[in-house]
Parts: C-alpha cells; structure tokens; sequence
C-alpha cells in the first residue's frame, strides 16, 4: 500500500509544507490538497510542486460544479505540467451546503455531470478538438444558445502525460458505481474494513464489470488517523470533532451522505443524536457522541502490534493507499509516524 497524506485547508499551509517536504524525505508516497470553503487548492498544489521532488500530488477534492469540464482539463494539465507528471486529478460532488451555499450553484445531477466532465477532460489530454454532445456539457456551444462563432479547439500546450489519473470521492451506490467503472481510484470517506464490503461491494462490482482493462485496478483511498505506540488512544478524541461534523453538520436532516454512511455502518441511533445536537448548535456534545468504537474502526492508532494488525484488516478490504492524518502533535513526531508506518508495510 502506498502511503499519503493531506494538508489543512483552515490555515497553516506554510507549516504544512513544511512537513511535507519531511514526510517526502521519509517515503511519502502522495499529498492531497482539499478545497472547501477555504482557499483554493490550486494555488497550493503549484506551491507544493515547486517545493517537493518526488511525492505525487492531487486534488484532494476539485468540486465539479465550480469550474467548466475543459477548465478542470486545463488545470489539471498544467499542475502536471508544473510538477514533472506528479498529478492525481481528484474530483467530487462536495454537497449542496456547499455548492449552494458558497458559490451559488445549483447541486444537480452530480452522477452524470462526473461522467461527462472525465470524458471532456480525457479529450483535452489527447489533445483532441473538444467535441461533446451531452444532457449536460454541450461542446462547442449551439449557435441557438450563443453567438454562434464557436468552433471545436484543442488544448494549445502538450500535456506531460494524455491520461492523467482521476480518482473519484463517492459514498452512494451509483456515485461508487461510476467511480469503479470509470475512474483510475476511488476515494471514500471513513473507511471501515469489516463493513465495506455490505457498504460498497455490489456498487463496486457493478462499476467494475464495466470498467475498460486500460484502466487497471482501482487505487482505492483509505483515510485513517494514524498514531503508533503504547499511550496514544487518547488522541482518537482529536478526531471526534471531524466526525461530528460530518455526520451531524455536513447537511440537513434527511440530506447528509455522511450520516446516511454512519447509519449504513449500524450506527443509526447514534448518527441521529449526532445531528441532532450538532444543528442544536451543541457541537461538543456532538463530538462526544461520536461512537469510540466507529472511531477505532476507521483509524490506525494504538501500538505497533495492533496497528499491524489493522494493516492487514485494510489491505484485506482492498485498500491500496493510505492517506492518513498523523495525530501525534509535533513535526518530528508525524515524521517519525510515517516512517514507522512505512516500516510496517515492509
């Protein structure tokens, strides 16, 4: 398994690439840059080009609702550009409190819109005139709907690579679906081995009985906090307040996908509290709320034997990339995790 990790979108990126470049000196095998409500991650992403070698870097996620298909083409070709071939194209829906909330977007068929966007975005690579006749993307458009001097282009530069990767972020079954047939990874949230399988598995095999062979097996993106050693459960609380979060405030009641994947988990009582005191505003009440049990699950902390074992547990439900978030506060200390980590994986 190859190991990540991500940087902060809520501020201290300066610090944190700092780490990075430490991490990468250790083994690190790949970084993700996540883009909320924060700032973009495009800007980071060059930075982190410019100040590392050899760790891969993706978009840890692009929303796909907020550039144009050819633009994320665009983009992701000139990050790899920048950085040697060192990009991973990360996409996602994100969610309506985003989308919606902050850029004034219309959430709409996320599913459909994913697959037509990766279509346009492998055009661009091949360097393509860009020709797309879709429910959704239209290219060039209709002279009914324009002025009528559009005409197909190509991308002017060549890219690095024609076939950049693109992993996925999905939790539903079609969303998963999709990501399995037509994506090179994909990228769940609060991965939990023992229960992937009745989660996802039959939304995975129906992508993969699709899936064209040039892709080749799907990278799937594990996240677990990380923390090895002999006193370190305590620092499965600095992770509660992400939970909550999520399941209690990343959405409404009856449209939160992190809280439906909790109760799909077998946490359905405790997913319900969850939201119901984090959109009470009781959001530490929330946090306390989060079951330990879920959290151990989903993470890599407590000694170098137990850690192991919890290796094997991810490798066994298919996780091919660990991207995890060293607990242990400390730059020496998350550096000393990864390498330990590495170790581990022989």
């Amino acid at each position: 398994m190859r190991i990540g990790t991500g940087v902060s979108y809520s501020g201290g990126f300066a610090e944190s690439v700092a780490d990075i470049v430490e991490l990468e000196r250790v083994g690190l095998d790949i970084v993700f840059v996540p883009e909320a409500y924060s700032f973009d991650a495009v800007s980071q992403l060059g930075y982190l080009a410019a100040k590392t070698e050899r760790v891969g870097l993706m978009s840890g996620i692009f929303q796909i609702y907020t550039r144009t298909p050819s633009l994320t083409a665009m983009t992701a070709a000139g990050l790899d550009f920048v950085s040697d071939g060192r990009f991973t194209l990360g996409l996602g829906a994100s969610g309506p409190q985003v989308i919606e909330g902050f850029h004034g977007v219309k959430y709409d068929a996320p599913i459909g819109r994913t697959r037509e966007i990766i279509e346009i975005c492998r055009q661009v690579w091949k360097r393509e005139r860009v020709v797309h006749d879709g429910k959704h993307y239209t290219i060039p458009l209709p002279a009914d709907q324009g002025t009528g001097l559009g005409k197909p282009l190509k991308l002017i530069n060549h890219p690095v690579r024609e076939r950049i990767p693109v992993v996925l972020a999905a939790l539903g079954p079609k969303n998963v679906a999709l990501a399995a047939e037509v994506a090179e990874g994909w990228q769940p949230i609060f991965f939990h081995p023992e229960k992937a399988a009745d989660v996802w598995g039959a939304s995975l095999a129906e992508g993969k009985a699709k899936r064209d062979p040039e892709l080749g097996e799907l990278d799937v993106f594990a996240a677990p906090p990380l923390a090895i050693g002999d006193d370190v459960d305590h620092l499965l609380d600095w992770v509660r307040p992400v939970f909550a979060l999520y399941i209690g405030g990343m959405g409404a009641r009856g449209k939160n996908f992190y809280n439906t994947l909790a109760c799909n988990y077998g946490y359905e009582a405790e997913a319900k509290k969850i939201q119901d005191l984090y959109l009470d505003g009781k959001k530490e009440e929330a946090a306390a709320a989060v079951p330990t049990e879920l959290l151990r699950a989903t993470s890599l902390v407590g000694p170098e034997g137990y850690v192991r074992e919890r290796l094997a547990a991810f490798a066994e439900a298919g996780a091919t990339t660990l991207a995890v978030n060293p607990l242990q506060p400390g730059r020496e200390a998350r550096v000393a995790a990864v390498a330990k980590l590495k170790e581990l994986l022989g």
